[in-house]
């Protein structure tokens, strides 16, 4: 083990505590002004798709004429999570970048991680749009082949997208990379489990279910998996002079 030494931070660090901010303002505006506004369609990450798919889907009342990508969605969707009653989405991505965001900004500053976050932000949106546009494709398949019953089942591939998960996967990788024997309790298992092995099978799981593409399943499994590759091409390239970093 090396020297390394990590002093548990007693509260928030700036950045981390302006993110949560920032998430919780958006959550409520979203709340308080969904009717007026429509907010979370305008901020939410809408996929890439042919126009003409577009203007089928808008024409067949799938979806409304704004519902398309902008790229300004880059970054608000990361600010942007599912309205009521499904207040888990928040609390949970707000929860693990406390838990392990916090650990980040102390050991490389504000400046580096604010950095790396919407890196992992970025990289989480780039890997969504190019699996929903080849799904989209498919879909637009479908319809030329006026197989409507499959079309249906292929309709997942221009929901919109929105939250902090897929830049907090990266953040999870960072800390597990990082911080690789730490052990973590997770709910329900009563046993501790290293970080590396926890944040692994959360990789694999989303990457699993992702290829999987189960019907009914609105989690975004590849920009989970987005953020993940992000965090670890980041981390892996900032440390490769510096082991002093891992035990």
């Amino acid at each position: 083990m090396s020297s390394y030494r990590y002093t548990r931070p007693d509260s928030f660090p700036p950045l981390v505590k302006n993110l949560v901010i920032i998430n919780v303002l958006v959550y409520v505006a979203q709340v308080l002004l969904e009717k007026q506004y429509a907010l979370t369609s305008k901020l939410q990450l809408w996929p890439l798709m042919p126009a003409r798919l577009h203007d089928y889907l808008v024409t067949n009342k799938v979806l409304e004429e704004s519902d398309k990508f902008q790229p300004y969605q880059l970054i608000t969707h990361l600010f942007t999570h599912a309205p009521p009653p499904m207040l888990f989405h928040i609390i949970f991505n707000m929860l693990m970048l406390w838990m392990f965001g916090r650990v980040l900004e102390n050991v490389w500053g504000p400046k580096r991680f604010f950095i790396f976050y919407f890196a992992c932000g970025l990289g989480a949106a780039a890997l969504h749009l190019a699996i929903q546009y080849y799904r989209c494709d498919l879909l637009l398949q479908a319809i030329d082949a006026n197989d409507m019953a499959l079309a249906q089942t292929r309709l997942g591939a221009v929901a919109g997208a929105m939250g902090a998960s897929g830049a907090i996967m990266g953040v999870m990788v960072g800390f597990a990379y990082l911080f690789p024997n730490t052990e973590l309790m997770i709910f329900p298992i009563p046993l501790p489990i290293k970080a590396k092995w926890l944040v692994l099978a959360y990789v694999l799981i989303d990457l699993f279910m992702g290829i999987g593409n189960a019907s009914g399943d609105n989690i975004a499994h590849f920009a989970h998996v987005g953020g993940a590759l992000t965090g670890f091409i980041l981390v892996f390239i900032w440390n490769k002079t510096n082991r002093k970093t891992l035990y």
